[in-house]
């Protein structure tokens, strides 16, 4: 039986691609180099914001410029992001239904901590157990220290838990803490890219997983 979902947040929950892009566009901008496609963005996120930031400044962590980059893309994300992010369609109603279900709703993510609690506030008021984000305490994913704790915290076998995500990082991540994963294709990464990484279970729309409950 299983008692609780995992699940990520941009691009699974959270359609945040827009502002991603426009805060690394406007920091990259500022420091005189040039802006990303949305398409290039797209490829870029994942790994949390800092590995972002890496992947769109000219020579990565060699660029002498790449904190300053890394603290005007967290300053500016953090006034504008609700600006351009919105759930995708279907995701509050199956959050409402996991609720009625009592199943346990924790969204561990890698973007920054106080992003993470700020969105999660915002647009899922009420239907989620836990919100985590990476801090010092919390390693990126793919480590599963935050999701092994999030089963000891809770109490659950992995056997109860399915992890749900749209990236090569949420199939490791399941992979590593032994969960049933997930594969969402209206995310960041196509269905070839999930396939390629071993993804079996793939939905086209948020109500698909209400029946593998």
């Amino acid at each position: 039986m299983i008692k609780a979902v995992i699940f990520d947040l941009d691009g699974t929950l959270l359609n945040t691609l827009d502002g991603l892009k426009n805060s690394t566009n406007f920091a990259l901008e500022h420091f005189g180099y040039p802006p990303h496609s949305i398409e290039k963005i797209r490829q870029f996120v994942g790994n949390g914001v800092a590995k972002l930031i890496e992947r769109a400044i000219p020579n990565g962590l060699n660029n002498p410029k790449y904190n300053d980059c890394l603290t005007l893309f967290k300053e500016h994300y953090s006034k504008t992001m609700e600006q351009y992010t919105h759930p995708y369609d279907g995701i509050l109603e199956l959050l409402t239904e996991l609720k009625k279900k009592n199943v346990l709703i924790i969204v561990l993510s890698n973007k920054f901590d106080s992003a993470v609690k700020l969105l999660c506030k915002k647009y899922f008021d009420g239907l989620y157990d836990l919100a985590i984000g990476e801090n010092e305490a919390n390693p990126p994913k793919p480590n599963p220290t935050s999701t092994l704790a999030i089963l000891k915290h809770f109490n659950l076998k992995p056997e109860e838990v399915i992890f749900v995500g749209d990236s090569e990082v949420d199939i490791r991540t399941a992979n590593n803490a032994k969960l049933k994963f997930f594969g969402v294709l209206w995310g960041f990464r196509t269905k070839y890219v999930l396939e390629n990484e071993g993804a079996k279970s793939l939905i086209n729309k948020p109500v698909e997983l209400i029946k593998y409950l």
